[in-house]
């Protein structure tokens, strides 16, 4: 079956950086285009980032500039990497394979000092 296994988060202070992992599993992975999600306590779900099956990339403004989804189709992984790290993106960071209801479990990113 399909699974998806998000790794990576923490706590950090502001300023700092950390990368999420999310491996997938049980799907043709380098066809699909695959997105970053974050929800913070009491707020709705957001789109961070996603990219393609072709590499092309697209992220929120809110994390331009800061944050960089990549992918590795070997490893059927795709990555955050997220830099200058703000206490607004205190959050649980999801991975989802677009356009499908596939989700991960989930991982805690916590910035604050």
């Amino acid at each position: 079956q399909v699974q998806l296994v998000e790794s990576g988060g923490g706590l950090v202070q502001p300023g700092g950086s950390l990368r999420l992992s999310c491996a997938a599993s049980g799907i043709m992975f380098r066809i699909y285009a695959m997105g970053w999600y974050r929800q913070a306590t009491g707020k709705q779900r957001e789109l961070v980032a996603v990219i393609t099956s072709g590499g092309t990339t697209n992220y929120a403004d809110s994390v331009k500039g800061r944050f960089t989804i990549s992918r590795d189709n070997a490893k059927n992984t795709v990555y955050l990497q997220m830099n200058s790290l703000k206490p607004v993106d205190t959050a649980v960071y999801y991975c989802n394979i677009a356009s499908t209801n596939y989700w991960g479990q989930g991982t805690q990113v916590t910035v604050s000092s």
